[in-house]
């Protein structure tokens, strides 16, 4: 099992897989099973897995996570949150943990970078760059409910709208019309957070502090982010709530996390690899086809 996926479960308690109904309880006085039990480690061929808040499922390869809508007015800085940290500027808040949502995409194979940082370039820490946000890319939905009660899923960019600010005014002041405006992505990337030594004990996951699960400033510690560097300033921001077809505030609904699949990659030198053993049959069928021909060629001397 990566690395990774081990570190976060001796954080976090033991993953509920549910492939199925469960099995009755053994015979008083019964020999144990020789099959090793399926624990933690051991990911279900078929059906979901459950954390608290959230549902993983591995045949369709999304994420879901238990959350509802906090804010349907107002200028955006995250689209999802923690409960009691947020909620003032969040689409929705969730009701998992950070890093039960982490987990659960490097389960389904995505594979997390770091949020923006900076970082110094000299020794004496007077000089810094900025280093922009990595991950995999995970498209961004909600599942709501239809008029007729069946759920329906919805890219993140429906429910979000640029803010109109100053500057945006005076590009479209003197042409007659405003200046186009941009549409709001749906894919964040999975950077992660970060986990920090803070005191004694085991490392803190950033995220569980902070509640910025997905942003859409640069926070510095957020699972999921936009690619780039986005200002977080109050005159800055340029994105609001587009209320037109979300729920009333408090309504419960499903925030969808689905890793963009990555596309096959050849282990490196498997190309050669198999020219080589090619050329290795190729040469043996030669050989043997020479060991037949003496072989008749003798044969037909000795006639």
């Amino acid at each position: 099992m990566p690395k990774k996926i081990l570190v976060l479960l001796t954080l976090l308690p033991g993953v509920g897989w549910c492939s199925g109904p469960p099995r009755p309880p053994a015979a008083a006085g019964a020999a144990p099973s020789s099959r090793p039990a399926t624990g933690p480690a051991t990911r279900p061929a078929h059906g979901n897995a459950k954390l608290p808040g959230l549902v993983i499922n591995f045949r369709q390869g999304y994420v879901d996570v238990d959350s509802a809508v906090c804010l349907r007015q107002g200028l955006l800085e995250l689209i999802a949150c923690t409960k009691g940290t947020k909620e003032h500027e969040s689409i929705v808040v969730v009701h998992a943990r950070p890093m039960h949502v982490h987990l659960a995409l490097l389960l389904l194979g995505a594979r997390n970078g770091n949020p923006a940082m900076r970082k110094p370039t000299n020794e004496e820490g007077t000089r810094w760059i900025d280093v922009p946000p990595s991950g995999d890319p995970v498209d961004v939905y909600l599942v709501l409910k239809s008029k007729e009660g069946k759920p329906v899923e919805r890219p993140i960019s429906d429910f979000v709208a640029p803010a109109e600010r100053e500057t945006d005014r005076k590009a479209g002041a003197g042409t007659g019309s405003p200046a186009e405006a941009p549409k709001f992505p749906h894919t964040f990337l999975f950077a992660g957070s970060l986990l920090r030594q803070r005191g004694p004990g085991p490392r803190k996951y950033l995220c569980e502090a902070s509640g910025n699960v997905i942003s859409v400033v640069t926070f510095g510690d957020e699972l999921l982010c936009l690619p780039g560097i986005q200002g977080q300033e109050s005159g800055s921001l340029m994105w609001r709530v587009d209320a037109t077809d979300l729920p009333a505030l408090g309504t419960k609904v499903t925030l969808r996390l689905r890793p963009r699949r990555r596309p096959a990659t050849k282990p490196a030198g498997a190309d050669r690899e198999r020219s080589g053993k090619k050329g290795q049959s190729e040469s043996r069928q030669r050989a043997g086809r020479r060991v037949a021909a003496g072989g008749l060629a003798r044969a037909s001397a000795a006639e």
